[in-house]
C-alpha cells in the first residue's frame, strides 16, 4: 500500500464568524467523513488541522502575516491516507467537506 497525503485548501473566509449550529454541522461534517475512512483502515496516523494565524518565510529573509494571504484560499489542514494507487486515494477524497465549502483537495503521493 502506499501513503497519499490530502490537503484541503479551503476559501480564506473566517470560520468563527459561523453560528455554534453552523460550526457544529461543519464540524459533523468533517468528522462523518473522516471516520468512514478511518473504518477502512486507510488513515495511519493523526490527521492535522492549521489555525488561521501564522507567518511566512520567503527569501531574503522577508517575513509576512498569515500563511498566503495575498491569495483566495488558504490550506486548512491534512492528513495521510493508505490506498493501493492514486486513483484510490482520489477516491478516498471525495465526500470532503471542503468540497462543499467551495474548496479543494489536493492529492499527492508520498514519497517512502
Amino acid at each position: 500500500m502506499k501513503e497519499f497525503a490530502l490537503l484541503f485548501r479551503q476559501p480564506g473566509y473566517d470560520h468563527s464568524k459561523g453560528t455554534p449550529e453552523i460550526m457544529e454541522a461543519i464540524d459533523k461534517k468533517w468528522e462523518d467523513w473522516i471516520s468512514g475512512i478511518a473504518a477502512q483502515g486507510k488513515i495511519p496516523g493523526n490527521r492535522i488541522r492549521l489555525a488561521a494565524e501564522g507567518k511566512v518565510l520567503k527569501a531574503g529573509g522577508m517575513i509576512t502575516d498569515g500563511p498566503f494571504v495575498e491569495i483566495k484560499e488558504k490550506l486548512g489542514g491534512f492528513f495521510i491516507v493508505r490506498a493501493e494507487s492514486l486513483e484510490e486515494a482520489t477516491t478516498l477524497a471525495h465526500g470532503c467537506p471542503a468540497i462543499d465549502q467551495g474548496g479543494s483537495v489536493e492529492i499527492r503521493p508520498v514519497f517512502s
